[in-house]
């Protein structure tokens, strides 16, 4: 999209109205998306110098009390991200572009980001439960 907007405003002097607003749109869909993604595939920024000395028994447990800490982020986020989204939508707010995005379609990206991050920790504590969290070995179902 905004390959095509800088084609349009420079080479043929006819910029779109629609390009940037839809590539942002589209950003913050896709940046809050990938959260979960990311934590399924294990993408996200870890700091392991420390943790990958411990016995896999700690690794896990550390493992575990991260991804609560996550969860536990996540809840109030979704809880007020739906309510702004709401708000939006019953007060008609929009971008006030030429565009005129209603506010909400971006502002429903990030309850449901981060519910879906949500409920993949709930799978990624499942996966480290059945891994056996409390054994000592080295064999990680995944």
């Amino acid at each position: 999209m905004l390959t095509y907007e800088v084609a349009a405003r420079y080479f043929f002097v006819r910029p779109t109205v629609w390009a940037a607003e839809l590539s942002q749109l589209c950003l913050i869909w896709g940046s809050l998306l990938a959260m979960a993604w990311a934590m399924r595939a294990r993408k996200h920024i870890t700091i392991v110098a420390v943790t990958n000395q411990l016995p896999v028994r700690v690794r896990r447990c550390f493992e575990l009390f991260s991804l609560g800490f996550v969860a536990l982020f996540s809840v109030p986020v979704i809880w007020k991200g739906g309510e702004i989204a709401l708000d939006s939508f019953v007060r008609g707010r929009s971008t006030g572009t030429m565009l005129d995005i209603p506010n909400w379609w971006s502002e429903l990206a990030v309850p449901v980001g981060f519910g879906l991050l949500a409920v993949q920790i709930g799978v990624e504590v499942l996966r480290l439960m059945r891994a056996g969290l409390l054994s000592d070995g080295e064999g990680v179902a995944g």
